[in-house]
């Protein structure tokens, strides 16, 4: 049966209450677990950003839910840093640790003080950072000169197996480029015909029976007005195109590049309603387009009453749907 998991966004909340929010979720009856990996937050609104792989290690040892982090190895963190992390975590919570990889931004990667190559550089780089960690977890000796340079690694603490590389893809391109070597996709909730435009590629590019995950990111309040609000004051830069995104270089760059994005502009990023039957509806079409994990992500501040809220009114919703199919 597929998961509906809680994703974690250490942007917009401290590491401590987002480990008492993945508890309060699991609770609730979420699945499993997804996080993000940012240095800097999207927005000066957002406030926070977390080290990721600490809190990875207390999530999952707070919890029995399986977590998954999307991370960008190749500039703030070496490749070797990001295999040994990933096994450490596969080797004290064997099943429960995956990790999706991108291309990364330019918020969170520019502290290096590298050059912020174009995107079929970045793509170039991540591939051979993954086929250096996959090695890495083989227990092999690396050595690698290319976009990245290794000189003799080796990890000792190795994982009982390796952790399933998930590629993080928002267009059909990267998607369909990412099939035929990665485990799986993880993309995010987008207008019909794009998302199935990013499945399809990935399906067509090798990905043929490989699990698809999907992120999504909604507001749920208890009146309409207040999910509207919530949504466009703390992520209104998902309007943006994923070009942008990648490029711009600070919070603050953010917010400008996102001061004429209106609250409507968002219907196609963010499923926005305080109807729980709506949101139910929406994630039903998601389960029953074949995606395995669906991690739901409320944008607002209000994590508590959403995690209560879908926990008694959506979920099970969710469950019963998939008892029918």
């Amino acid at each position: 049966m597929a998961l509906v998991g809680y994703h974690a966004s250490h942007e917009q909340f401290a590491p401590g209450e987002l480990l008492s929010l993945v508890q309060a979720a699991e609770t609730a009856g979420f699945g499993a677990g997804m996080c993000s990996d940012h240095l800097f937050p999207w927005s000066e609104r957002q406030g926070h950003s977390g080290f990721a792989w600490s809190w990875l290690g207390a999530a999952l040892q707070a919890t029995s839910l399986s977590f998954g982090v999307v991370t960008a190895p190749g500039y703030r963190y070496h490749p070797t840093t990001i295999a040994q992390a990933a096994a450490t975590l596969e080797q004290m919570f064997p099943g429960r640790f995956w990790m999706a990889v991108g291309s990364g931004e330019l918020l969170n990667e520019h502290v290096t003080g590298e050059r912020w190559p174009a995107k079929a550089d970045r793509n170039a780089r991540l591939r051979e950072c993954v086929d250096v960690a996959r090695a890495l977890w083989r227990g092999e000796t690396v050595t690698h000169r290319g976009r990245v340079v290794v000189d003799e690694a080796k990890l000792y603490s190795l994982p009982p197996a390796p952790p399933p590389v998930i590629g993080a893809a928002l267009s059909p391109e990267t998607a369909r480029w990412m099939g035929d070597w990665v485990d799986g996709l993880v993309t995010v909730n987008q207008p019909p015909e794009k998302l199935r435009a990013v499945v399809d590629a990935f399906r067509e590019g090798g990905g043929t029976d490989k699990p698809v995950f999907l992120q999504v990111h909604l507001s749920w309040a208890r009146d309409e007005a207040a999910a509207r609000r919530q949504a466009h004051e703390q992520w209104n830069m998902v309007a943006l195109a994923s070009h942008v995104l990648a490029d711009l270089r600070l919070p603050s760059q953010f917010d400008a590049a996102a001061e004429f994005v209106r609250p409507d502009d968002l219907d196609a990023s963010v499923r926005i309603s305080a109807d729980l039957g709506r949101h139910a509806e929406w994630l039903n079409g998601y389960l029953e387009a074949g995606f395995e994990r669906v991690m739901l992500h409320n944008v607002g501040r209000n994590q508590r009453e959403f995690i209560e809220a879908f926990g008694a009114g959506v979920l099970p919703e969710l469950r019963a749907g998939a008892a029918s199919r």
